[in-house]
């Protein structure tokens, strides 16, 4: 399931982004000769205007071809007499910076979207126990491997409903009180209703042992940890400013961070323990996903906002890169050699694929 959800978060950030090319391509007057979604082998196509749609097999993301965007195209096709104006490299800079930005200005807009969906549906928060309102529920965090939680059919995110010991309720619902119940019963059985992130409500016979607590060998758990949850909503409209502010801040940090990334490793100073690939992202969508639709819309609009910052880095094969290239151009007023341009972008495409298989390396190594 992790995957599948991988698959569609990505599709959905890929297509915004492309959109967003699309959207100021089309505005600008540029002729875009594809809109793609997903990629090839192509299962069908229909053409409205100049411009064909096709459906593609594979549901990564999606692609658009944006007429004269290759600039050695664009001097073929001038050599034989086609009409180049509304080619990419006819328009002005402007128009084709605008079209550079446009797609992690979209990337940028889908978070601040999905920021306000979540404020507004509610997003779950942990509260000290002692400043919990009735609402709050108690949340597996975290499960402990083939301890008897997790042989129960405890997983993160399950909401824990009700605790019994010899039939009897037991005020259990908070951290403490669950411990305190856990250690108290030593090696006998307690019942546990549980919720899971599906839905799916059970009741099991949990008994709790000894020696998994590595700071305390001698105290009998059952392997989670809990917090307590309380689900804060907002109105649309607080919901929206509460979004803007939490774009910029999470896009400052964005920013910063991979910017201190960058300098560590020229410095040689970098850590990249906590740099994560396609594999890693994987697991972090999962465990996003059990604690339910609001953290996963937070969690995609973090990778989105990731994304634009990443794709705004003044690399070759980047948008940020072409944008480089549009600039020196227009200080300089003169068109830099198309077969430098191709070289320069697939020299960085090589580069950002070895990156990726460095990191997916790392991912598989730490499984």
């Amino acid at each position: 399931m992790s995957i599948l959800i991988f698959f569609l978060v990505l599709f959905a950030l890929v297509l915004v982004h492309e959109w967003g090319h699309f959207i100021a391509a089309k505005k600008t007057g540029m002729r875009v000769d594809e809109f793609g979604i997903g990629f090839p082998p192509r299962l069908f196509s229909f053409k409205k205007n100049e411009t064909e749609y096709s459906f593609n097999a594979l549901p990564i993301g999606g692609f658009v071809r944006i007429y004269g965007e290759n600039a050695a195209d664009a001097a073929m096709d001038a050599g034989s007499g086609s009409n180049i104006s509304c080619s990419f490299t006819a328009k002005s800079k402007w128009a084709q910076a605008l079209v550079l930005v446009a797609g992690v200005t979209m990337n940028v807009l889908f978070a601040w979207f999905l920021f306000v969906v979540a404020f507004s549906v509610g997003v779950p928060t942990a509260v000290d126990e002692n400043e919990a309102s009735p609402n709050a529920e108690l949340v597996v965090q975290s499960v402990l491997a083939d301890g008897p939680a997790a042989e129960a059919g405890l997983v993160t995110g399950s909401v824990i409903t009700g605790v019994e010991i010899d039939g009897n309720v037991v005020d259990a619902l908070k951290p403490s009180a669950f411990r305190s119940t856990t250690e108290e019963r030593g090696s006998n059985p307690i019942q546990i209703t549980y919720r899971t992130p599906e839905g799916v409500v059970a009741t099991k016979d949990v008994t709790p042992v000894t020696g998994l607590a590595l700071d305390e060998p001698d105290r009998a758990v059952v392997g989670v940890s809990l917090s307590l949850v309380e689900t804060t909503r907002e109105s649309i409209p607080v919901a929206m400013l509460s979004a803007f502010n939490q774009t910029w801040y999470m896009l400052k940090a964005i920013t910063v961070g991979i910017t201190t990334l960058i300098v560590g490793s020229f410095a040689g100073t970098a850590d990249f323990s906590s740099v994560t690939g396609p594999i890693g992202i994987v697991g972090l969508v999962g465990d996003a996903a059990a604690f339910g639709f609001t953290s996963l819309l937070l969690f995609t609009a973090m990778i989105s906002l990731n994304l634009a910052v990443i794709n705004l880095l003044p690399f070759p094969a980047l948008d940020g890169g072409r944008l480089v290239f549009v600039a020196i151009e227009a200080v300089t007023k003169r068109s830099i050699a198309p077969v430098w341009v191709a070289r320069l972008n697939t020299l960085g495409f090589v580069l950002l694929m070895a990156l990726m298989i460095a990191v997916t390396y790392r991912d598989i190594i730490r499984l």
